[in-house]
């Protein structure tokens, strides 16, 4: 059996966590990874100026969903009483856990309102930021976060003590620093201070894409559990996957036949919660991870011209048969 993870009163069923990353982490894929046995997606990072303004139907259904046995919306802003009210409207719409973003590092978001990983130079005010949500809710309250800033400010323990002390249940790190965006390794054991730091749970995370880097991240940081993000690109699946390897369990690769099934559901979903054409557009970042993920076809240019032929198919019922062909002819191959 999986390990559990206690966050406050929510027990995660797993220790292998799927992170929320902008323009993937929609409901469709939320949807299709659950199903395929991931404990904890996230959803994408909901401003919270912009979850303020949304109706509470609109937001149920863009940023929660219906139906997933564990609802996760993450939250970045940097003015507290929004943070309250983003975090109360997050609750109501069925919100079982809130995350905090301190850690994403695109200009867009550091720069301006100065969120996300712009935080990291904001120790105050990202505490501020956690005891605002914290006292709106009943629900747990956790934190993502980088190192720090850079290399001469890798203030993560600082900020994530903070954090706990003004009740935050969980802690996720990336083992980079905001200015690395993602160029250069992962420090997984720099983790291992935060780890040290607090005494609730913490996630690593940072170029795991297997159950071996998944080892050596636990190993290396000591942390609790891991949070997989550029790894499920193309493979929903690998959050099962990984769990099962780290339990001592097998589990079998989907092959030819099952990654198709996997994808028409996935693009299905998509169809159905955007309408056909929105669906269609933005399955296609979807469509293109499936393609490179596949053990087909071989070569580089192979994949570029599968991908840019099925990318521009206007028509779902002749993209679903493009897709049919393409993998089954590439479950022959394989065989």
């Amino acid at each position: 059996m999986s390990k559990q993870l206690e966050v406050g009163a929510v027990t995660v069923p797993g220790r292998v966590w799927i992170a929320p990353m902008t323009g993937v982490s929609d409901l469709p894929f939320r949807e299709t990874a659950t199903r395929l046995g991931a404990s904890y997606v996230a959803t994408e990072m909901v401003a919270c100026a912009e979850f303020a303004r949304g109706r509470p139907d609109v937001v149920r259904r863009a940023a929660v969903g219906e139906g997933l046995p564990l609802m996760v919306v993450q939250l970045v802003g940097r003015d507290p009483e929004h943070m309250a009210h983003g975090a109360r409207l997050a609750a109501e719409a069925g919100a079982e856990i809130i995350d905090l973003n301190f850690g994403c590092p695109a200009k867009e978001v550091t720069a301006g309102a100065a969120s996300g990983s712009a935080l990291m130079r904001e120790p105050d005010l990202a505490e501020a930021l956690v005891a605002a949500a914290v006292q709106a809710v009943d629900v747990p309250v956790t934190v993502k976060m980088r190192l720090g800033w850079d290399d001469a400010s890798r203030n993560a323990p600082d900020i994530a003590a903070r954090a706990e002390a003004v009740g935050a249940r969980a802690i996720t790190v990336h083992g980079r620093t905001r200015c690395q965006f993602y160029k250069g390794e992962a420090d997984w054991s720099a983790v291992a201070a935060v780890k040290n730091a607090v005494s609730v749970p913490v996630l690593v995370n940072g170029d795991i894409t297997d159950a071996d880097s998944a080892r050596r991240a636990l190993e290396q940081s000591g942390a609790d559990g891991v949070m997989i993000g550029r790894g499920v690109y193309g493979r929903p699946w690998i959050a099962q996957a990984i769990e099962a390897a780290l339990d001592g369990r097998d589990f079998i690769e989907p092959e030819a036949d099952e990654r198709l099934a996997i994808v028409l559901t996935h693009f299905r979903r998509s169809l159905a919660f955007y309408g056909e054409r929105l669906g269609l557009k933005m399955f296609r970042k979807h469509l293109a991870s499936y393609i490179e993920a596949a053990p087909w076809p071989e070569s580089a240019e192979a994949r570029r011209q599968a991908r840019a032929s099925l990318c521009r198919i206007e028509d779902p019922a002749v993209l679903e048969v493009a897709l049919a062909d393409l993998w089954l002819a590439g479950g022959r191959m394989a065989a």
